[in-house]
């Protein structure tokens, strides 16, 4: 199933996997308000929707998103306040996006072809997985145009190291697919020709799994990433607790012993 939406353009597999593809390459995928409403009505639909299994964001054209939309941004200025009501709002929206994907149950990967600067190297940095063509760059220009990448640094700082993170943030320099990798901030870089069909098998290996048991341990990695040793650990041993008293637990363990594919009824 494919569905046109003018900027966005949604495709569903009959294994479970939501592609969601930027298409306003023209503009250089701007994540305008327009792009980041789209994606939030997307994203907040698959989380309730359970035959979608993986979620992947990608995007028409030679730059994955330049991130705001500085036209935006510059119109804004004409207001009364000078702008300061719509920076606010536009900040907290964006923000409210980033935390959508990681608080979503589905994993989501980014299929990066291209740059990615700005709250596009954001975008890439808050979802679970990414992949990129070897011919990808990313940055965090901001402090080039005097406007520091206060927001993209949350996710970007959460993904790579302190001295590599305010490398990026201090010089607003690219940096390549392969330096993106060493550092952390995807998983892999790839040639251009097989970047879609590497993100599909990786989405669909994902997609065989328990949906129960994926959503259970994407929420969990990120909650004890924000706790003490102890509480990690505490915190984590009742999750498997928990996890270990479903369905899809004893099933995939009766299967293991029996040495066949186990039946899962993601619950």
């Amino acid at each position: 199933m494919k569905e046109n939406l003018n900027i966005l353009i949604k495709e569903k597999s009959e294994k479970g996997v939501l592609r969601l593809t930027m298409n306003n390459s023209d503009q250089k995928n701007p994540l305008s308000e327009s792009m980041m409403s789209m994606l939030m009505d997307e994203i907040k639909a698959a989380s309730s929707d359970q035959s979608i299994r993986v979620i992947v964001l990608a995007a028409n054209g030679n730059v994955f998103s330049s991130g705001h939309d500085l036209k935006e941004i510059t119109a804004a200025r004409e207001s009364e306040d000078k702008g300061k009501v719509y920076f606010a709002n536009l900040f907290d929206y964006c923000s409210s996006l980033m935390q959508l994907i990681v608080n979503t149950s589905q994993p989501v990967i980014a299929e990066v072809e291209g740059v990615a600067t700005a709250a596009g190297c954001q975008l890439v940095a808050s979802c679970d997985l990414a992949l990129a063509s070897h011919e990808s760059r990313f940055a965090t220009p901001g402090v080039n145009l005097g406007l520091f990448c206060s927001t993209p640094m949350v996710a970007l700082s959460r993904n790579v190291n302190k001295k590599n993170a305010m490398e990026m943030l201090l010089t607003g320099d690219f940096i390549s697919a392969e330096k993106a990798k060493e550092i952390g901030l995807i998983n892999n870089a790839v040639p251009k020709e097989d970047l879609t069909s590497e993100v599909d098998r990786l989405a669909e290996k994902i997609a065989s799994k328990s949906t129960m048991t994926v959503a259970t341990g994407k929420r969990a990695f990120y909650a004890q990433a924000e706790m003490d040793l102890s509480d990690a650990y505490e915190y984590t041993s009742k999750t498997m607790t928990d996890n270990l008293l479903k369905n899809d637990a004893k099933e995939g363990i009766d299967a293991f012993l029996e040495k066949r594919s186990p039946d899962w009824k993601d619950e």
